[in-house]
């Protein structure tokens, strides 16, 4: 089909064609207007062009109205591209919307190319407007511009092959389907590979259907379960050959702007298995008559500000993790190793640039005054935390030893005043301890095990807490804007079902105008080493609010602290690096400092940390439940002590405390009566018996079923329900409204098993 236009000598005849050969010769000048003038549309033409361009819009080579297609066989300046795989590195391939294989040979592969802060994200499966870039070696790479179509939800599963072709998608999340993969739907996945898919349409009988994405890797290798995490989460975890060359190219930081702390006796304490080292301490008596009893703490701080520069390709990855992740089999780093392995770890005797604050204690704790410094230090001395404690205790081992007198008993001595502070200072003192996971060779569970709470851990802790007063304090009196770390205090509705709950205990929780961590701390000496403390420990914990970052300063409730910013480490952590750079600004201590562009997106910066933190500790938090359902699979029927952590109207979440993971057990389950769903009481109440269970409750299940990749497992209760004191009241209430009058927002009921 063509149109002839008036004057034709001068215009080209407006065809499909001669449409397709002037956007493919003029891709930065494709826009409908640009294509109506060439072709010299006025009038009724129009709408001809209009119905043109939409025939080629659905037909793929067009996204939009004012976008920029390609012609068949054509890679222009600007193409439009669908992502369909992965490189050997994890990186995404797209390929054009349009092909003529038979004309032009095999369709090309590119490497999509993506900045945080300079375009948009995109994923698998989505259709981009990009420009095409080549290189001096003729390689080609693809800069996301626009993302024309988003991809459909996409799933996480582990394929397992049938003979014949086609296979079935084995769920890694509890909530998600099993889908069956058609012959021809593979995409070259083998029996064991975690692959992505993309969901078919429903059936009325038989498994949902899905195809395969693309491979994501093997589930037969040590790190199989972690690798699951990353996905499901969409955490970055392979770096880029640009960031890592350019971490390459670093060298030692040189001296200028710098003070010489090389002689100063600063050491590194840290858990046995470190690999980086961002901190260091120091502490001596001060010689200032005007401060008797009271000492000099400096923390000094791995200089990261210096190797990772804003606007650099470092900087776009780092603000891309947000964080390190830490998983039992191993750390998937913020930073490449070149830069927290090496140049910015406070390894022992090296020389190493750093970020020091210098804090005057008094002989009540308190912190008097402070000042920073960038600095080249010398770490003189990479203790574990174990050691440390072990000389303070006079067991000193060979590394420890020097170091006895001249550092560690001042460090404990300075640990000493700054105690008393934090008593009278009263922060929220819950009593958690979090599980460790050890693994074998293989990368399977070995044992769990709860490491010891030692003053050296809690030494560390105070001098960070210090020093990250002491950078929020210099950075608002220099009216440097910054990244704070805010807690909240906890809301009203939270705070009005914690007063309910503990008024079933008999005990009272003050009005929340002046409530501070220090009444929840009373309340929590209360049911020390009673048969309520864990459920009150829980049940406080969740009372909280959750911390978060910042441009704006509401305090930090859990720490009881007006100010607080995080600045001691800056290797796992952006929020840190950004402060570091904010005390460089402005104190002029030389480069690296907080650029405009920083400061500008200081807001968004801290809602995209936030959420990397939510999502690494939730990747963490699945990771420990599937390793443990995989421990435990092998082991159905068998009878384990538990703990009840979580009631709902569907039934009973249950921890085993010896592994750290819990499970469910289905209200269907439960007994031979209705049970009720007591909201304040945080508990399941049987109809007839008025017996139950309650969070924190220590009980015997039985495991019934385990699904490994999902970290899901499924429990029978095998401990009798009780009597509940402090439930009745509203269980009675429950039954005096009746059948019609019951309320479905706080009670749910489930019909006798069997």
């Amino acid at each position: 089909m063509a149109r002839r236009q008036p004057g034709a000598d001068a215009r080209p005849e407006l065809t499909r064609e001669a449409v397709l050969r002037f956007i493919a010769e003029n891709p930065g000048h494709a826009s409908k207007r640009d294509i109506a003038k060439a072709f010299g549309i006025k009038g009724d033409d129009r709408l001809f062009l209009k119905n043109l361009l939409s025939d080629l819009q659905a037909e793929g080579v067009l996204a939009g109205g004012r976008k920029r297609f390609i012609t068949p066989g054509a890679l222009p300046s600007i193409a439009v591209l669908e992502i369909r795989g992965r490189d050997e590195d994890g990186g995404l391939l797209a390929e054009p919307v349009t092909w003529d294989e038979a004309q032009d040979g095999e369709r090309p592969r590119i490497a999509v190319i993506q900045q945080r802060d300079k375009g948009p994200a995109a994923g698998l499966g989505e259709r981009i407007l990009a420009r095409i870039e080549t290189d001096e070696a003729g390689l080609r790479s693809a800069r996301v511009v626009r993302v024309l179509e988003r991809r459909k939800s996409l799933s996480v599963g582990v394929f397992r092959s049938r003979p014949g072709g086609g296979g079935r998608i084995e769920p890694v999340e509890r909530k998600q389907p099993e889908y069956t993969v058609a012959p021809g739907d593979e995409k070259g996945a083998k029996d064991g590979d975690l692959v992505e898919v993309e969901p078919g349409q429903r059936t009325r009988i038989g498994l949902p259907t899905a195809s395969v994405v693309a491979v994501v890797g093997s589930m037969n290798s040590e790190r199989a379960i972690s690798t699951i995490a990353l996905h499901v989460h969409s955490i970055p975890h392979i770096f880029p050959q640009s960031v890592l060359a350019e971490a390459d190219k670093a060298g030692p930081a040189s001296m200028q702007s710098r003070e010489d702390w090389r002689d100063l006796p600063l050491i590194t304490i840290d858990p046995a298995d470190a690999k980086d080292h961002d901190d260091a301490v120091h502490a001596t008596d001060d010689p200032d008559p005007a401060n008797p009893g009271g000492m000099i703490v400096t923390v000094a701080i791995a200089d990261v500000a210096y190797y990772v520069r804003s606007g650099s390709k470092l900087d776009s990855e780092a603000r891309l993790r947000g964080n390190s992740v830490y998983f039992p089999d191993r750390v998937i780093p913020m930073l490449p190793e070149r830069i927290s392995n090496d140049l910015c770890s406070l390894k022992e005797g090296v020389d190493r640039p750093a970020l020091a604050v210098r804090m005057v204690i008094g002989a009540d704790g308190e912190k008097r005054s402070h000042d920073f410094h960038r600095i080249m230090m010398r770490s003189h001395a990479k203790l574990a935390y174990e050691e440390a404690q072990a000389a303070i205790d006079g067991q000193q081992g060979d590394a420890a030893a020097p170091m006895l007198e001249p550092v560690l008993k001042p460090l404990w001595k300075a640990y000493g005043l700054v105690g008393r502070a934090r008593e009278r200072r009263q922060p929220l003192d819950l009593d958690l301890p979090e599980k460790k996971i050890k693994l074998d060779e293989n990368g399977r569970v070995d044992r769990v095990l709860v490491p010891e709470r030692l003053d050296a851990h809690r030494l560390i802790e105070e001098f960070m807490i210090l020093a990250n007063v002491a950078a929020a304090e210099t950075l608002e009196q220099k009216r440097q804007a910054l990244i704070y770390r805010a807690h909240d205090s906890p809301s009203l509705s939270k705070l009005e079902a914690l007063r309910d709950f503990l008024r079933t205990l008999e005990i009272s929780l003050a009005k929340a105008g002046s409530l501070r961590p220090s009444h929840f701390n009373s309340i929590l000496r209360q049911v020390k080493a009673s048969e309520h403390e864990t459920l009150v420990n829980e049940v406080v914990l969740r009372s909280q609010s959750q911390a978060a970052y910042s441009p704006q300063n509401i305090g930090h409730f859990g720490l009881n602290l007006v100010r607080y910013a995080h600045f001691t480490s800056p290797i796992r952590r952006y929020a840190d690096l950004i402060v570091h750079r904010a005390l460089i600004t402005a104190l002029d201590l030389g480069d690296g400092g907080l650029s405009r562009e920083d400061e500008e997106s200081l807001e968004q910066t801290a809602e995209e940390i936030s959420r990397a933190e939510r999502r690494a500790m939730a990747a963490e938090r699945d990771t420990v439940d599937r390793l443990i359902a995989h421990h435990l699979a092998e082991r159905l029927g068998e009878e384990f002590a538990g703990r009840i952590t979580g009631v709902t109207r569907a039934g009973l979440f249950v921890v085993l405390p010896a592994y750290g993971a819990d499970g469910f057990v289905p209200i269907s389950t439960l007994g031979a009566e209705y049970f009720h769903h007591d909201e304040v009481g945080h508990a399941l109440i049987g109809e007839r018996s008025g017996h139950g269970y309650r969070l924190g409750d220590a009980v015997e299940i039985k495991l019934v079923n385990a699904l490994p990749l999902a970290g899901s497992m499924q429990f029978e209760m095998l401990t009798e329900p009780r009597r509940l004191p402090g439930s009745t009241a509203s269980f009675h209430k429950a039954q005096r409204r009746g059948p019609k009058g019951r309320d479905k927002n706080v009670a749910a009921k489930t019909r006798k098993r069997r």
